[in-house]
């Protein structure tokens, strides 16, 4: 791992290699770093000198003992600065701050109210303060804010394409409004591309290297893994499965695009609940809920929806042939009620292996893959600020 160069970026490269070595493996000892990396020990040592000076790094004990002197032991200094997830949907706005070592500090769920962008983005920052402050944390020292949301942004005109579950979203100058809401850095990542992140880093994706995040809920959307990183297409886009074309009504002509998305979307059960007599059904949850009754009308329903995903996950099935496919969002929370009938149409409409499993992290997957997301950027912009201040 050593390298060479001038003794200012040695010095620079040396201390990342430490750092990401106890971010990966940590707390470690100076003769244990040395030996790990093929550093000198007194490469080590005054690497760690300065990284303590820094703040980015702790002293965190002394290791087991044994024959000799006693070492001390270093981690990164979780306190170092702190990072802000946030998942903003149509019914509900999410958030956690974390430190440096994703520790969840404090977290909120509020209903999403809002009526116009301009609210939307106002009350994400109220609540956004609020839960910095309830974590005890002054504000300044969130380093960076990743926000979820459905649609694609587009980093050329700075606008959110395709979401139309909320108010204005694709209105110019949008995601500037976010960003002086909120911390001066801060991303905007797609909402089931961040759920897929959630799973992979803290979820049922640990155990594959190659899996489908399917987001069922207020929309559809999916998140795509491979071999361990996030897959997003040329333009962002990959994943946007609610513009698959769907059937018509006459029964082999596509329909108009979204119509997936439509059928298969919260309000697409509570419709198809309805047409099928079904009375008082506000909500999917309400089928849902009167399906696991027994209640004839949802069962009935419950089992269309299950057919409509199959067509979709036998699809993405033959085009991305993933280890599994995992089900999130509000409706995917209800696997239990959709699996058997899933599995059974999948066998009917696809010889290929279609493996399908619950989210672990089930609403909070957003959240988990906002702050995963943000954890990358922050330990950066941390380590080189507290270097460079370091040395002015």
């Amino acid at each position: 791992m050593a390298v060479k160069g001038t003794p200012a970026l040695l010095r620079t490269l040396n201390q990342g290699a430490l750092m990401q070595h106890l971010r990966q493996h940590g707390p470690l000892s100076r003769a244990q770093l040395a030996r790990d990396t093929g550093l000198s020990k007194p490469t080590v040592s005054q690497a760690l000198a300065d990284l303590e000076d820094a703040g980015l790094v702790r002293p965190v004990g002394p290791a087991a003992p044994s024959r000799g002197r006693t070492a001390m032991l270093y981690e990164p200094d979780p306190t170092a600065g702190y990072v802000l997830g946030i998942d903003i949907g149509r019914a509900w706005i999410r958030m956690a701050v974390a430190d440096l070592a994703g520790v969840i500090m404090a977290r909120s769920d509020t209903p999403n109210r809002a009526r116009t962008a301009g609210a939307v983005v106002r009350t994400t920052a109220r609540e956004a303060r609020a839960v910095v402050k309830r974590a005890g944390i002054p504000w300044k020292r969130v380093v960076h804010t990743v926000v979820g949301s459905p649609g694609v942004f587009d980093p050329v005109t700075g606008r959110l394409w395709h979401a139309p579950n909320l108010p204005d979203w694709s209105k110019p100058g949008l995601a500037d409004e976010l960003r002086d809401a909120l911390t001066p850095s801060t991303a905007i990542e797609n909402d089931a591309n961040l759920a897929a992140v959630g799973e992979r880093d803290f979820g049922g994706g640990r155990e594959g290297r190659s899996f489908v995040y399917v987001e069922l809920g207020t929309g559809l959307g999916a998140g795509v893994v491979i071999d361990g990183e996030l897959w997003r297409g040329s333009r962002g886009a990959a994943g946007e499965v609610g513009y698959i074309p769907w059937p018509g009504t006459d029964g082999d002509a596509p329909s108009e695009r979204g119509r997936l998305e439509e059928a298969t979307s919260a309000g697409g059960v509570v419709a198809l609940a309805k047409q099928l007599g079904m009375k008082g059904a506000r909500t999917a949850k309400d089928v849902f809920d009167a399906a696991r009754r027994d209640d004839p009308k949802a069962l009935e329903a419950v089992a269309i929806e299950s057919d409509r995903i199959a067509l979709l996950l036998a699809t993405i099935s033959a085009l991305i042939d993933p280890e599994f496919i995992v089900l999130g969002g509000g409706i995917g929370g209800s696997a239990d009620l959709l699996r058997p009938r899933l599995e059974q149409r999948l066998r009917e409409l696809t010889p290929l292996e279609t493996r399908i499993e619950e989210s672990e992290l089930g609403q909070d997957a957003i959240v988990f893959g906002a702050i995963a997301t943000a954890l990358e950027t922050a330990r950066e912009l941390v380590f080189a600020a507290r270097l460079a201040a370091r040395a002015s």
